[in-house]
């Protein structure tokens, strides 16, 4: 994984630089990194070399962990975190609710998205326990000053749920199907 991760770092900072001047200034691109990643030692010294080597703006640039791996080694996680975030780039927790994260490690991750794990989003509308458990990860969050996305928005019944909510983002089919990167919709940006 880390040498996947690796390349596809190395890739969408090439694919962002090439595209800068027609990116608006809020456009925002997650890279997702594997836990193995983020707990290898010779990781972020690539990373900081790569986002040197190609310099691209930070607000453009949002990194995916889980909390898997974000607590996997603690310490470790809050530290690469924090060297990337001092640079203006922004961490998602991503799967939010599906691993054994307690909430005393959520509130000590520098992040700026809580995703909500798609398998309590796709269960919203006829599940009241799934609705109860997106509506308090979404207060929680906001009360920690993150943003909320909400995975598996995969109609417009859960899109109007979450807005009803007050998740700030949906991630899933009712928005855009997955696309090649370079088939991306600069007139729709």
């Amino acid at each position: 994984m880390p040498s996947i991760d690796r390349w596809v770092v190395t890739s969408t900072l090439n694919w962002i630089q090439a595209h800068q001047n027609q990116l608006h200034a809020e456009q925002e691109f997650s890279i997702n990194l594997s836990g193995r990643s983020i707990l290898d030692p010779s990781f972020l010294g690539f990373l900081l070399a790569q986002l040197e080597k190609i310099p691209v703006d930070a607000r453009h640039i949002c990194f995916e962990i889980t909390e898997t791996a974000a607590v996997g080694k603690f310490r470790d996680a809050i530290g690469f975190i924090s060297r990337l975030r001092d640079k203006g780039y922004r961490f998602a927790l991503d799967d939010f609710g599906s691993g054994m994260c307690s909430l005393k490690y959520l509130r000590n991750l520098p992040v700026d998205y809580l995703k909500i794990d798609g398998s309590f989003v796709q269960n919203i509308i006829h599940d009241p326990i799934s609705r109860s458990i997106v509506e308090s990860v979404n207060h929680l969050a906001h009360a920690m000053n993150m943003l909320t996305i909400a995975e598996y928005a995969e109609n417009h019944e859960i899109c109007t749920i979450l807005e009803e909510i007050g998740v700030d983002y949906a991630q899933g089919y009712a928005i855009a199907r997955p696309s090649p990167l370079n088939d991306y919709p600069f007139d729709k940006a």
